[in-house]
């Protein structure tokens, strides 16, 4: 049964008043993967009575579908923060969106956190708490850089003008803070919730103000290094930021579920599927890849500096049990639609499944030192697959099930690092997990980009490739790898673009189908060099491509199937007019090219 989200479902169940009433940029699909259906469904195994509200339609009473309701109302800007759904990484609007019925981006409001607490405060005059949720609000918890405005921010909570915040996962947050609320005792104690205060808390650190972080780039940078190193629950501490003459106060971050919480969530009665209320208006394409599918952990200790996982999932890896997911296989094979076939069985990394650091457990993630760096793999993180492996294994042997795939995030250089079952594992993938191709991110090539990346160099990459070509050639199968590629983050400039295409084509033999462009998003690294133009550990200056035509110059460098060709022949008739030592300007596609005529040096910055 869904939890309702119409009045006539409400008197069905003979309820007057919902306790608490959840909305969501999203459409309502009840699923383990779907933050606000978790968050529900946590609420209803407390005993509270749950209502959500999907995608409100923001120009009508729609907010009031529900009533109002006893305790607070959570707000979501959805799975996906509402800018990043909404626009290109060169800010063209999306037209598709894959948490909409009938999947036409017609539904998600710009700023969606926003929006729906204005609506709320509209139709609801002195209404009970405000509590905002999921990734949009809680990488937005401080003085924070937006992109799309290109300006810094305030706290969401200050711009929205809602009451408290609760960030992360927030499993154990939004249990305390719901119980607080309905016992009438004061939720500020609760950790992983933010508030405004009137005054400071002494005792937590005090960040750069935001007036500091506007007039002074490295205070921000100052900012943004306690808000990354203070999201463990074992060794963070709270945070308190000036904003005008308030405070935005954090609370340390919740506990983490362990293992038999993580089962116990795992295993609530979702429908896997969208509520009949939308359903007239077509289907929600994530369906296609969430519906039978198995996440086995949450958290990634990978640290990708443009990636915000690690601060909104924790960097802290927390496992299900074997037993708890293969339950979860054997109740899709009772499901009359499922044809046999589990889409994904994995996490954010899915090889970092059931494996950590024995310290990281006892005193927190480390201040100093990550787990892996570019050319380094801490002595203190054992990497074994051994679990996974077997895991896979198990899954493949249960009746009913034809495939079980591996399509989510996979580190690829953790694999030559185990050495004891390391090729065993990617032997496993090769022959029974992957269908035709398999997904690695190797971001970049170039050294000076892949550090200020937080990625690791080409070595592992061309390691795992050969002992995945070789694996391929031993079973006989014709399976190929794709890459997940980056055009112009910080540092990263056309003559970078031009190796990782010299790369691509000589060492991993292939022509990028596509590349992505970086967006800057808040709660992460990248964003921080964006916007100061500077490296965050050294304070020096990079260089930060802005100006969007350029942006998309590198990105077709290292797509452009006819690029080298064109090259050779641009140099070819440079020589022939004997134009050494001056600049040109070349029409190709429509697009302004400009390069060195100086054959050396041209070989030289291009690669070729």
């Amino acid at each position: 049964m869904f939890l309702p989200t119409t009045k006539e479902e409400m008197t069905a169940l003979g309820w007057q008043q919902c306790d608490v009433i959840l909305i969501s940029g999203d459409a309502y699909i009840d699923s383990p993967f779907i933050g606000v259906a978790v968050v529900g469904r946590i609420l209803e195994n407390l005993g509270f009575k749950v209502g959500i509200i999907g995608q409100p339609d923001i120009n009508s009473e729609d907010i009031k579908r529900l009533g109002e309701p006893r305790l607070y109302w959570g707000v979501s800007g959805g799975s996906i923060d509402s800018m990043v759904s909404n626009y290109t990484a060169t800010k063209k609007f999306r037209n598709s969106d894959d948490y909409t019925p009938g999947g036409k981006n017609d539904k998600r409001p710009d700023r969606a956190t926003l929006v729906y607490t204005n609506l709320i405060r509209r139709h609801f005059k002195d209404t009970v708490p405000i509590v905002l949720g999921g990734i949009e609000a809680s990488l937005r918890r401080t003085t924070h850089y937006d992109f799309w405005s290109n300006r810094l921010r305030k706290p969401i909570l200050f711009d929205s003008k809602a009451d408290y915040l609760i960030y992360g996962m927030g499993e154990t947050a939004i249990r305390e803070f719901s119980t607080a609320l309905d016992k009438g005792l004061n939720p500020k104690e609760v950790r992983g919730v933010c508030y405004i205060s009137k005054e400071p808390v002494e005792e937590y650190i005090q960040l750069p103000s935001h007036d500091e972080c506007l007039k002074n780039k490295e205070k921000y940078i100052d900012l943004f290094d306690d808000f990354y190193k203070n999201n463990d629950p074992i060794s963070a501490k709270g945070l308190c930021q000036k904003i005008d003459n308030r405070y935005s106060i954090q609370n340390p971050p919740c506990d983490y579920l362990n293992e038999e919480e993580m089962d116990e969530v795992s295993s609530y009665k979702y429908q896997r599927d969208l509520h009949p209320f939308h359903k007239p208006q077509g289907k929600v394409k994530c369906l296609e890849t969430i519906k039978y599918s198995i996440q086995t952990h949450h958290g990634c200790w990978g640290e990708c500096n443009f990636c915000a996982i690690g601060v909104h999932q924790g960097r802290t890896i927390r496992t299900r049990s074997e037993k708890n997911i293969l339950w979860e296989a054997k109740e899709f094979v009772k499901d009359k639609e499922f044809k046999g076939i589990i889409s994904d069985v994995g996490g954010p990394t899915a090889n970092m499944y059931g494996y950590e650091c024995g310290k990281k457990l006892k005193k927190g993630t480390c201040d100093d030192i990550r787990c892996v760096d570019f050319d380094r793999l801490c002595k203190a993180m054992k990497v074994d697959h051994s679990r996974h492996l077997k895991l896979l294994r198990d899954i493949r042997q249960l009746p009913g099930i034809k495939k079980a795939f591996v399509a989510s995030g996979l580190r690829y250089d953790l694999i030559p690092a185990d050495k004891k079952h390391g090729y065993e594992y990617l032997k496993e993938l090769v022959n029974h997990h992957i269908s035709g191709q398999m997904k690695v991110a190797p971001e970049h090539t170039s050294d000076r980009v892949l550090k200020l990346m937080g990625k690791p160099g080409k070595q592992p990459l061309i390691e795992f490739k050969k002992m995945y070509d070789r694996l391929n050639k031993e079973a006989g199968k014709k399976q190929f790898l794709t890459y997940y590629l980056i055009a112009a983050h910080p540092g990263c400039e056309e003559k970078d673009m031009h190796e990782l295409k010299q790369f691509t084509t000589h060492e991993l033999k292939m022509n990028p189908e596509q590349a992505q462009i970086f967006t800057p998003t808040p709660g992460t690294y990248s964003s921080v060099m964006y916007y100061t133009e500077m490296d965050p550990v050294s304070r020096k200056k990079i260089y930060v491509e802005k100006e969007r035509n350029r942006k998309e110059r590198q990105k077709d460098i290292v797509i452009d199937k006819k690029y080298y060709q064109r090259r050779k022949n641009q140099i070819a008739e440079c020589k022939a007019k004997d134009c050494y030592e001056k600049f040109f300007i070349i029409a190709i596609n429509k697009r302004l090219y400009k390069c060195i005529c100086n054959i050396s040096q041209f070989y030289k910055n291009y690669g070729i």
